[in-house]
């Protein structure tokens, strides 16, 4: 059944399994181990990620493909749902029209780009995506009574998912603390729901013939072409269904924070954000999102903390305060980043993965 559940896809590493185990129950449990509405918004955070990493990783580590422009459908998804519930009010029957609509417009815009651009070389398509972002994300910006231009759209959401609504009386009083079950409760796990349901599907699409198809495009394209396949067709077809995965990802942190604008959604650092944790986690590895999100969000919210606790225990040593001032948290995050890809070239997982299949190679030679 896990076979299946996963499509056959295993991590292939003792460590790598251990490692997603603690994240996925840490995930699934994160309301009630971590209970502060800091860490319930990174975990939220992180799960939105994941559904975003893993559409984009299907561009990058499984076809090859450089895109600037996966933000845009991001921010697609965000806006469509804050518009339909601002101009509709808090009902599920908004959110489905945004959800729709959203898919709608990112299926276009995602056809029009792959069919026009990606029978261009790669860096020439790298910068039309990133010219298209960059309009976009103009015209949201200027469109202030569509989009609420600079300021963006506050709206409220169902009852159910608001932070009024109740699912007790009394908070629950969990082992590290009491646990509010509202509609904040209600929404981080359905997103949890949806996030699980996008990675096993795009699990499947990478690891079915279509997926393996991409891979082969990846490694060679003229090739791939030689053998029968329309390169491009394929490389469409990967553009649209990470186009749409972006979109539901974008949809979900448009529920979670009850707000869109230009800089929550379309910023271009989100998209930088997305390319340091697929380089961290591994190109090509799908469970590299899961640990690549979680180490990157952990880093860049919890930073700043760590850095003023070791300041503070510092005092009185010349030049460490201030070097360990949290100030300098972006400077410590680079020097993270260049250590991990100094230190895990091919991503945390595809290292782990390597060191397994060095581990078993040397057992079965101590065997023979």
């Amino acid at each position: 059944m896990w076979l299946r559940l996963l499509s056959n896809d295993l991590p292939r590493s003792r460590v790598l399994s251990v490692l997603l185990v603690l994240i996925v129950l840490g995930l699934v449990f994160a309301p009630f181990l971590f209970p502060g509405v800091k860490a319930l918004n990174v975990a939220a955070k992180v799960l939105i990620f994941i559904a975003l990493v893993v559409s984009f990783d299907l561009l990058l580590g499984y076809t090859g493909i450089v895109s600037f422009a996966h933000t845009m459908f991001f921010g697609i998804g965000a806006y469509g749902i804050a518009i339909a519930l601002n101009a509709m009010g808090p009902t599920w029957t908004a959110i489905g029209v945004g959800v729709l609509c959203a898919l709608f417009v990112s299926l276009l815009l995602s056809l029009v780009i792959g069919l026009f651009s990606l029978r261009v070389r790669a860096i020439f398509f790298a910068m039309i995506t990133l010219a298209v972002a960059s309009a976009f994300l103009t015209l949201a910006s200027q469109l202030s009574a569509i989009t609420g231009g600079e300021d963006g759209l506050t709206f409220r959401v169902p009852y159910l998912l608001s932070p009024g609504f109740s699912l007790m009386e009394d908070d629950f009083v969990g082992p590290f603390g009491t646990v509010v079950l509202n509609g904040r409760f209600i929404t981080y796990y359905l997103i949890l729901a949806v996030v699980a349901v996008m990675f096993l599907v795009m699990l499947r699409i990478v690891n079915s013939p279509f997926g393996r198809v991409l891979q082969a495009i990846r490694e060679n394209d003229f090739r791939a072409e030689a053998l029968g396949y329309r390169t491009v067709v394929y490389r469409t077809l990967s553009n649209v269904i990470s186009a749409l995965f972006a979109t539901l990802a974008g949809c979900l942190l448009a529920l979670w924070l009850r707000y869109n604008g230009p800089d929550t959604s379309l910023s271009f650092e989100i998209m930088l954000d997305v390319l340091l944790i697929v380089v961290i986690g591994g190109m090509g590895t799908l469970y590299g999102a899961l640990v690549g999100s979680v180490l990157f969000l952990l880093a860049q919210s919890y930073l700043q903390d760590l850095l003023r606790w070791i300041g503070q225990v510092t005092e009185g040593i010349p030049l460490l305060p201030a070097l360990f001032t949290p100030d300098r948290w972006m400077l410590w995050l680079g020097v993270l980043f260049v250590l991990s890809v100094y230190y895990f070239p091919t991503g945390i997982v595809g290292k782990l993965r390597e060191r397994a299949v060095w581990r078993r190679l040397a057992l079965n030679q101590r065997a023979q």
